[in-house]
C-alpha cells in the first residue's frame, strides 16, 4: 500500500501519483493535458483509497474450467463523492473511474478574494449551491477539492455534509497538494476526517495560495486566465 502516515495527513505516494502531479505543476502544462491529469490523479487516488481502507471478502466462483475461490472488494456500492465546485470536476471524474457506482454530491463554494485572509489565515466563504445524497451508516464519503490551501474552503464544506451525514463508516478529504495550515486547520475542525494527499506543500503565500502549488486549478482546468 502506497499510502503514508504524515501527521495531521496521510500521503498517497505511488510513483504514478508522483509523476502524474509533476506534470500538471509545470507552468506550460496547457489545458487540455491539465485536466486529463487531474482525472488520471483522482483515478490513482481512487484506488489507493480502495487499497487503503476498504476490506475484502472471499467469494466463490465457477470458471470455465473449475469452482474455485475469489476476492472481491466490499463496500463499493457504498461509496459518495462529494465534489466541491468547479476545480474538483476532472478530479472527480477520475475518482469515478474506480467508484463508478458512487452516489454525487456537490457543493458550490468559493472563497471571497476580494476580502483577502484574515490575521487567523481565513477567508471569508461563499456557499452558492449544495445538494447533497442521502448517506448512510454503511458510506464511504470522498469530499475531493485538487487544492487544499487555508482550510476554509473545505471545513464550510464539512460543515454542510456533516448536517447530512450523522453516521457514516469513513470520511476521507481528498486533494491533489494541500499547504500544512489548511491539514492542521481541517484536522483540528473536523478530527473524524481522514486528510488524504498526494503532496505536502512549503507553504502559503500572503495571497494565501499554495507554494510551489499548482496554481489556480480551476482556471488552468477551465481556460478561465
Amino acid at each position: 500500500m502506497t499510502i503514508e502516515d504524515r501527521d495531521e495527513a496521510h500521503l498517497v505516494t505511488h510513483a504514478l501519483a508522483k509523476d502524474t502531479l509533476s506534470k500538471i505543476r509545470d507552468v506550460d502544462t496547457e489545458q487540455v493535458a491539465f485536466r486529463k491529469g487531474l482525472v488520471k490523479l483522482g483515478r490513482i487516488c481512487g484506488y489507493e483509497i480502495i487499497d487503503g481502507a476498504m476490506d475484502t471478502e472471499y467469494v466463490a466462483i465457477e470458471t470455465p474450467l473449475a469452482d474455485t475461490t475469489g476476492e472481491r472488494v466490499k463496500g463499493l456500492d457504498d461509496v459518495v463523492i462529494i465534489n466541491v465546485l468547479r476545480a474538483a470536476t476532472p478530479f472527480v471524474e477520475g475518482l469515478l473511474k474506480a467508484f463508478p457506482r458512487a452516489k454525487q454530491g456537490v457543493i458550490s463554494a468559493g472563497r471571497d478574494e476580494e476580502a483577502g485572509m484574515n490575521e487567523d489565515g481565513e477567508f471569508p466563504i461563499t456557499v452558492d449551491y449544495v445538494k447533497l445524497p442521502e448517506i448512510g451508516e454503511d458510506d464511504t464519503i470522498i469530499v475531493a477539492d485538487p487544492m487544499l490551501a487555508t482550510g476554509s474552503t473545505m471545513c464550510a464544506v464539512l460543515d454542510y455534509v456533516l448536517e447530512e451525514a450523522t453516521d457514516f463508516e469513513n470520511l476521507f478529504v481528498l486533494s491533489a497538494v494541500s499547504a500544512p495550515d489548511g491539514l492542521l486547520r481541517v484536522s483540528e475542525a473536523v478530527p473524524e476526517a481522514d486528510l488524504l494527499t498526494v503532496a505536502i506543500d512549503d507553504r502559503l503565500d500572503d495571497d494565501g495560495f499554495i507554494v510551489p502549488g499548482l496554481g489556480d486549478a480551476g482556471d488552468r482546468a477551465f481556460r478561465t486566465t
